[in-house]
């Protein structure tokens, strides 16, 4: 009987690897299917008798979500703000990924299944960016004005969705082909995967995740050959000569009218500022700043509005400072600052597993990628960037505890949050 039950328990744990291993891979194809996995790997975990697991941030995790309860319960609007109370659910992933995972190899294949995901959802993107030019050109329309509202998505159902999860996965398995060491068939494979990848995002014309791989392109040539850094000025340039990336990217200070001006996000910056000053503490509320937005709209804005998208801050630290208070968006960024602290700590002591070596520098690169394009952008408020970034961190902690030598602890009885 004892034997049995250590069988079933060993089933259950591999089960639970498995589909653990499978949502940040399911959530680039559908986030539908990526929260039907989180339920399974729960119960298989539950099943296993393993500890549920949460990193060494647990703080300020628990002040972020105390937080986001608090500033919830007072906004008085419980109703509007009960997404973002499920929202919870997806934090789940952070659980999951570092109680099932327990070498740092196993989170190598789960960046080549995500770069290959990623790859395919980029491959149908090519074939919508080939459509739409057609179209335009049918239509007798100058393709950057018909392309600029209606851009590619993949597998996704918005560009930014599409933009933040190449982002991620591209430096992930950029980092896999720098640091780690694996046959020449994976590499040529990842080094596919990634090239496609870069062309998909260079198509999207979103300019802050164009920003945010940059920055967390050059930290990863910095930690690599620091000399590559010289080839991008180059690789830009190159870019440049496409017309639509030429167009867009000189928008940043030359906007074409209303079509891709930027005012609409100091509008919103703007407002959500007024906000901040108005409720420090526990802001409006979880979804408020979309239902209150004309209240604190600044008197002196020109009317009309210019064109954008006004249901949300266009800025993730404004986002939540003006949803939950300044409290808990602090204890965000402490978060993700320790996950960046425990990394940089661990990489400065030496890394001799070249898996968790990879991991730890692609962790970082596509951590600090998601803080820059936060400035322009609310790309933590999306459940399929934030699966993929939760699953990040829990594997740069797989890598921590890998080269720091500490074994999985062995399958022991009761559902107990451990770390």
């Amino acid at each position: 009987m004892l034997i049995s039950m250590k069988l079933n328990r060993a089933r259950f744990s591999g089960a639970a690897l498995w589909v653990t291993g499978a949502i940040p891979v399911a959530v680039l194809v559908s986030i539908a299917a990526s929260q039907v996995l989180i339920g399974l790997a729960l119960l298989c975990l539950l099943a296993s008798g393993a500890r549920l697991r949460l990193p060494p941030i647990k703080l300020p995790f628990a002040v972020f979500i105390a937080g986001t309860i608090l500033a919830w319960l007072a906004s008085g609007d419980l109703r509007a703000g009960l997404p973002q109370i499920r929202k919870f659910f997806v934090l789940l992933v952070l659980v999951l990924v570092y109680s099932a995972f327990r070498r740092a190899r196993e989170v190598r294949w789960v960046v080549l299944a995500c770069g290959a995901a990623a790859a395919a959802s980029a491959l149908v993107s090519f074939l919508q960016f080939f459509t739409k030019y057609r179209a335009a050109a049918r239509a007798h329309q100058p393709f950057y004005q018909s392309y600029v509202g209606e851009r590619i998505t993949g597998f996704m159902s918005h560009w930014m969705t599409l933009g933040g999860e190449e982002m991620m996965v591209l430096l992930l398995v950029a980092a896999l082909l720098f640091f780690a060491r694996a046959e020449m068939r994976w590499r040529i494979t990842a080094a596919a995967c990634a090239a496609v990848l870069a062309v998909s995002m260079v198509l999207g014309l979103t300019r802050s995740v164009w920003l945010g791989t940059l920055a967390g392109g050059v930290y990863l040539l910095w930690a690599w050959r620091r000399v590559f850094i010289i080839a991008l000025p180059l690789l830009l340039l190159a870019a440049m000569v496409f017309a639509p990336v030429r167009q867009r990217a000189l928008s940043l200070v030359r906007p074409h009218g209303d079509l891709d001006s930027n005012q609409f996000r100091v509008v919103v910056w703007r407002t959500g500022l007024r906000m901040i000053r108005a409720h420090p503490w526990l802001g409006l509320g979880p979804e408020e700043p979309r239902l209150q937005f004309m209240k604190y709209l600044p008197p002196d804005t020109p009317r009309p509005l210019p064109s954008g998208y006004y249901g949300h801050l266009h800025n993730v630290y404004l986002q939540y400072a003006a949803e939950r208070g300044i409290p808990t968006m602090l204890a965000m960024l402490w978060l993700i600052g320790k996950v960046l602290f425990d990394c940089a700590r661990t990489l400065r002591r030496g890394v001799a597993d070249t898996d968790a070596r990879f991991i730890l520098h692609g962790s970082v690169a596509a951590i600090i990628a998601v803080l820059v394009a936060g400035f322009a952008e609310y790309n933590l408020g999306d459940s399929e960037v934030l699966t993929l970034f939760l699953a990040t961190v829990g594997f740069a902690y797989i890598a921590v505890d890998a080269a720091r030598g500490f074994g999985k602890p062995n399958l022991q009885t009761g559902p107990l949050l451990s770390g």
